[in-house]
């Protein structure tokens, strides 16, 4: 491998690290980033049906419930993972709150365009519900990760410090 490559990936561990610390010593603490990640999940569940349109509703929702953007990118991409299997019961949990009688019929359209429709519609609301869920029951296991983590580097550095004190 050429050096300027290893310089760049060197790069990119030592910008990624920067990022984690960021996240750790967040103002706002575990709170901050538990919120910012749970916001994150919960847009992708909806987002793939929308045709990514879904994703600008990050913006307001960190602002106005004052989260971390950066943890709602990262709830964002595991969202993008985990959605393939979450698609599935999506589609149930909207099958199951939409009336029965709601259909989608577009005149002089084919007809697998209008299940399609459908579906896409099924997939939005359901992935609505599963997000919403989704967010609040990664919220308090996130918030205390983030919490030990930051307490656990708080111990070292105050155990290290009385090591070269005394």
């Amino acid at each position: 491998m050429p050096r300027r490559n290893i310089k760049w990936v060197n790069g990119m561990k030592r910008w990624l690290k920067y990022k984690y610390l960021m996240l750790i010593r967040a103002r706002g603490g575990g709170a901050k980033v538990a919120k910012g990640f749970s916001i994150g999940i919960a847009i992708e569940m909806f987002t793939l049906p929308t045709a990514g349109l879904a994703f600008f509703f990050i913006f307001p929702l960190v602002y106005l419930l004052r989260a971390s953007f950066a943890s709602a990118l990262i709830g964002f991409v595991f969202g993008k993972i985990i959605y393939i299997p979450f698609s599935f019961l999506n589609g149930m949990v909207g099958g199951m709150l939409l009336p029965k009688h709601v259909h989608i019929h577009i005149p002089y359209v084919p007809e697998w365009i209008n299940r399609f429709m459908m579906y896409n519609l099924k997939l939005i609301v359901g992935g609505i519900v599963d997000g919403i869920l989704l967010g609040l029951i990664l919220y308090l296991p996130v918030k205390w990760l983030i919490d030990y983590v930051g307490n656990k580097r708080k111990e070292k550095r105050k155990t290290r410090r009385l090591q070269i004190d005394g």
